[in-house]
């Protein structure tokens, strides 16, 4: 049976109202529900039910060390699901909740284990987006909510998206148009002594230590988990948002990157590949590939994280085999624009 699609008025969510009872309907009784956020659209299940979770695991083809983040529609709902908030965590919350942050505390045993990967600390989000709030709050309970995607493919941040991967997996996709941001939510884990970013997000590292002062980032912003180590967040250890292409990251001056693309391009072309190039609108003109997609404008960090996930699937509406992508500063957004690039590359970056 096909997942049902309810569409809804993105700034007034209220009007829609019997889309959110008939959505609350299935929470309530154990199903799975995509709604969306600012970030990307998230999969919805009652956060407390610990058969509920597993359905999550199942639909997405996700590891169960893999934990989740548990959506709240109210500030103070979070006291009821961890043991201890830290005076650098009520600043946090203060400055950016409503908003696309994480934040990781100690749980409470209500939390199930399902819920937290296995772990003792929890990942919650109280998010800005009117639709994802009303949503939560009809629910009468905190949603464990990954991004509704096949696990280890872009993340959505169109309900297109989510039916593509997970028609007939779940109950029912709340359409409220294109997500505002394009990647997943900063997590920093505030379980500790010292704040650490886990991964990085449109509210970046130079933001937070604004308002709290230094923090750590964990090694894994930057490169792979061991194989034996248990992920503290999600999308900290296994590959994610790939396309079905083989995706190259070319590092360098721009010339030489240039350069580098269109010799790969002339080279694999001569196979019989299928080859993209994911390019910015200043060098779009200056490749030879018949599939060029524009990522936006390198000047506007933000329009390129909005549109990342966006042009990773269109790869694979386009049927691309390989795909070569020019690499942004690591600096602000860019960390997590390249965070995210380097998962879907596998880490294959090559230097020029």
């Amino acid at each position: 049976m096909d997942t049902y699609i309810a569409k809804v008025n993105y700034n007034n969510p209220e009007v829609n109202d019997e889309v959110f009872v008939k959505a609350a309907s299935i929470i309530q009784n154990g199903g799975l529900v995509a709604f969306p956020t600012e970030t990307v659209y998230g999969l919805g299940a009652n956060a407390l039910d610990p058969i509920a979770v597993k359905k999550i695991y199942k639909a997405k083809g996700r590891p169960s060390d893999n934990p989740l983040i548990v959506h709240i529609s109210e500030k103070d709902e979070l006291y009821g699901l961890v043991d201890c908030v830290s005076e650098k965590a009520k600043k946090l919350i203060n400055f950016f909740w409503p908003g696309p942050i994480t934040m990781i505390f100690k749980k409470k045993d209500l939390i199930p284990m399902e819920t937290s990967g296995g772990l003792s600390t929890v990942a919650i989000r109280f998010p800005k987006n009117k639709t994802a709030r009303y949503f939560i709050k009809k629910c009468g309970t905190p949603i464990a909510a990954p991004s509704a995607n096949s696990s280890g493919k872009p993340s959505p941040t169109r309900a297109s998206h989510v039916k593509f991967d997970l028609n007939s997996k779940i109950d029912m996709i709340i359409d409220g148009g294109h997500s505002e941001f394009g990647l997943e939510s900063t997590i920093i884990d505030v379980s500790g002594n010292i704040p650490c970013l886990l991964r990085p997000g449109s509210i970046t590292k130079a933001m937070i230590e604004d308002v709290i002062g230094k923090i750590e980032v964990d090694k894994a912003v930057f490169g792979k988990l061991d194989v034996d180590e248990r992920p503290k967040a999600p999308g900290m250890k296994y590959t994610h948002y790939s396309p079905c292409a083989n995706v190259i990251i070319i590092r360098g001056n721009a010339e030489n990157v240039i350069k580098k693309i269109n010799y790969m391009t002339e080279k694999n072309s001569d196979k019989n590949m299928k080859i993209g190039v994911i390019a910015t609108k200043q060098t779009k003109s200056m490749y030879i590939c018949e599939n060029i997609i524009v990522i936006g404008d390198r000047n506007n960090p933000n329009e390129i994280a909005a549109n990342l996930f966006d042009v990773l699937r269109k790869c694979d509406y386009l049927e691309i085999e390989e795909v070569y992508i020019e690499a942004f500063d690591e600096n602000d957004v860019g960390m997590a624009i390249m965070n995210r690039l380097k998962k879907a590359a596998g880490y294959n970056i090559i230097d020029v």
